[in-house]
């Protein structure tokens, strides 16, 4: 295919394989044909000298490697693409598993990539090829039928083409007219996804009518639609409002005389070089090479891929929101000043606001959508026109945010703005979460994690500092259990006699009296968790001695009928020492619970060593914590503060409801 590209992009198409298939260095390309070629090159050569810890996170880290050179120089991608045609047409070279896994990963990542950049000759082409290889039936199927109706459909365009040209030559408009064939997978996808027979679908051929002029295209379309009926729904303006890849064409599906529908596209020249040959057409057809405005704002998302992909947890991560972003722009919304913005389907006006600005998303309190105020969960239509209401006031965004928008792009700068702005609630939550789920499993966290078992986490996250691990942990970036699999491995690896702290509460219930009883073992029930000022009664259990439960615990309600084994208790003067206690708060809004909670443990000088956050059927959230404290007074001060806080829906301790 003749993409018409400069010749430095031409020879680094010949040399992309050197670096990585012969000896040549990137020394020696740089001494014979320059750096330009040179930059292109790297940026397609995979990354061969690293060792991955497996196929997935190697696929991965290429396709990030591709998307930095393609910021730099959009010509890398080209390149590319034009590689992986080359590889689908010879693939019936490789194995049956080669194939499919080659031609799946073609139709996830090349194909929508191709679209993307609008260059629709090798996007069409690629799916296709997939289809022959994942679907072969299929393919040949149509490739048979479609066939054997070749004759009749030539005549019928050959007369929608002749009634066009009478149109153009009555209209004293000049311009070419001639059909199109539909691609077999477009065909073989309206078939899957709206149930039909070939049969059924009748617009196997589309019809082209190229003016010179915007003008021209509206006066065509309707003089067509005045001698055929267009079916409603099925008009499309994409000049007024182009997609995303810059595409753009007058799309009308009309009916003949005789009740045959066929779809009309109707463009001037130059968006049909640009709808056939997308980014390469600015290089084809412009002789400066300057940056325009257009060609600006169609790379303007591989940027924002950038922009994201460094706050994603993993390899996997990174490729699922790769290919959502790929598929993403299936909507069009408009800014109250006639901005057209591209979103994911099922879009909400939060991701609106995070594509207009990070501020705009960070500020966002409310939307209107068509001039109505609307919840910011609502799903937006193509059409809407959005406005978003800021608030200097705004704390920013909620954690449940994280779970409405559907773009990786608002997903990403969400992410970042709990990274960044609640840094220190992050790492307290973080260093608590680690500790508690430690103790869980038997181990004080101080004692596995060491100056050597910190680095050997830091190989595998690339942390700088304890402090930005617990953070990472605080914010959901990485998991408590990637981080505390490892330190326990390493621990048990490298010092494997050191004595592991096991304790079943934060200590055995000494300072306590149980009337009537002497000599038996007593702990703590985990389902309350008294503490010095609580009032107690002890519950004789069957081979563990005596539990101590706070007086009001709704099991102690559900035991008294055995009778004897509920005794009275008291605390003793020296029943001093550190407890944990349990408590739940309930907000509108998670990340406001949770700060809140930091904030005032932190006051009052105490310690989390745990928190458990959900949503109840009410879509509330619910932040369930258990904090280190001496008695009944701290946790009474507890709840008074967090409670004074009007954004606090409910606050009180566990096992009293």
């Amino acid at each position: 295919m003749e993409l018409g590209l400069d010749s430095a992009t031409v020879a680094a198409a010949f040399l992309h394989d050197v670096i990585e298939d012969t000896p040549v260095t990137e020394e020696d390309i740089r001494t014979n044909f320059g750096e330009e070629i040179l930059e292109l090159v790297s940026g397609v050569t995979k990354l061969d000298k690293i060792v991955f810890k497996s196929r997935e996170e190697e696929e991965a880290e290429n396709f990030r490697k591709i998307f930095v050179a393609m910021a730099k120089d959009i010509r890398v991608i080209i390149i590319k693409l034009a590689d992986r045609l080359h590889n689908m047409r010879s693939l019936n070279f490789l194995s049956k598993e080669r194939q499919v896994k080659m031609a799946q990963e073609t139709l996830d990542i090349y194909t929508p990539l191709a679209g993307r950049l609008g260059i629709s000759q090798i996007k069409c082409e690629l799916e296709d090829l997939c289809l022959k290889y994942l679907e072969p039936e299929a393919y040949e199927f149509l490739v048979e039928n479609i066939h054997q109706k070749l004759y009749e459909r030539h005549n019928f365009v050959d007369f929608v083409v002749k009634e066009i040209k009478n149109i153009l030559d009555e209209s004293k408009i000049e311009g070419e007219v001639f059909g199109r064939p539909k691609h077999f997978y477009s065909i073989y996808k309206k078939m899957k996804t709206q149930n039909k027979t070939l049969d059924q679908i009748y617009d196997l051929t589309a019809v082209r009518v190229i003016v010179n002029t915007v003008d021209e295209c509206y006066e065509v379309f309707g003089k067509i639609h005045k001698r055929w009926k267009p079916i409603p729904g099925r008009i499309k303006d994409y000049i007024a409002t182009p997609k995303a890849n810059m595409y753009q064409s007058l799309h009308t599906t009309v009916v003949t005389n005789f009740g045959q529908p066929f779809e009309i596209q109707i463009r001037t020249f130059e968006m049909h070089r640009t709808a056939e040959f997308g980014i390469a057409a600015h290089w084809k057809y412009k002789e400066k090479k300057s940056e325009d405005s257009a060609f600006t704002e169609r790379l303007s998302w591989i940027r924002e891929v950038l922009d994201w992909e460094g706050g994603l947890k993993d390899s996997k991560d990174f490729m699922q929101s790769l290919k959502t972003e790929l598929y993403s722009n299936e909507l069009l919304v408009f800014t109250p000043k006639g901005k057209v913005i591209s979103l994911p389907k099922d879009a909400t006006p939060i991701d609106f606001a995070y594509a207009i600005h990070s501020e705009i998303g960070n500020r966002c309190v409310g939307a209107r959508v068509n001039s109505k105020i609307v919840p910011l969960n609502s799903t937006l239509q193509t059409g809407d026109v959005v406005e978003i209401i800021t608030s200097s006031n705004s704390k920013g965004p909620s954690w449940d945010w994280l779970k409405i928008v559907k773009s990786s792009s608002a997903r990403a700068k969400i992410k970042q703005f709990f990274k960044r702005e609640m840094k220190e609630e992050n790492i307290k939550i973080g260093k608590s979460m680690l500790e508690a789920e430690a103790k869980h499993r038997g181990y004080n966290l101080s004692d596995i994690l060491t100056e050597e078992s910190f680095a050997k986490i830091s190989e595998k996250f690339s942390f700088f500092s304890q402090d930005e691990m617990f953070a990472s942990v605080g914010y959901g970036a990485i998991t408590v259990n990637q981080v505390l699999f490892k330190l326990i491995d390493f621990y048990r690896k490298e010092i494997p006699k050191k004595p592991v702290y096991h304790g079943g509460g934060e200590n055995e219930a000494g300072g306590v009296i149980v009337k009537g009883m002497s000599g038996l073992l007593t702990r703590f029930a985990g389902c309350c968790n008294p503490v010095p000022g609580d009032e107690i009664v002890g519950f004789v259990s069957r081979g563990r001695g005596v539990v101590i439960h706070r007086a009001d615990c709704p099991n102690i309600r559900n035991l008294e009928a055995e009778e004897g084994r509920i005794l009275p208790a008291e605390w003793t003067a020296t029943s001093g020492g550190r407890f944990i206690a349990g408590i739940v708060i309930k907000a509108k809004d998670q990340g406001v619970a949770l700060s809140v909670l930091t904030s005032v443990v932190s006051d009052l000088r105490l310690m989390i060593t745990g928190v458990n956050s959900r949503f109840d059927k009410n879509k509330d959230a619910v932040i369930e914590a258990n904090v280190r404290l001496n008695g009944k007074e701290d946790i009474d001060l507890l709840i008074k503060k967090i409670r004074s806080d009007e954004r606090i829906t409910e606050v009180y301790r566990t096992a009293t409801k």
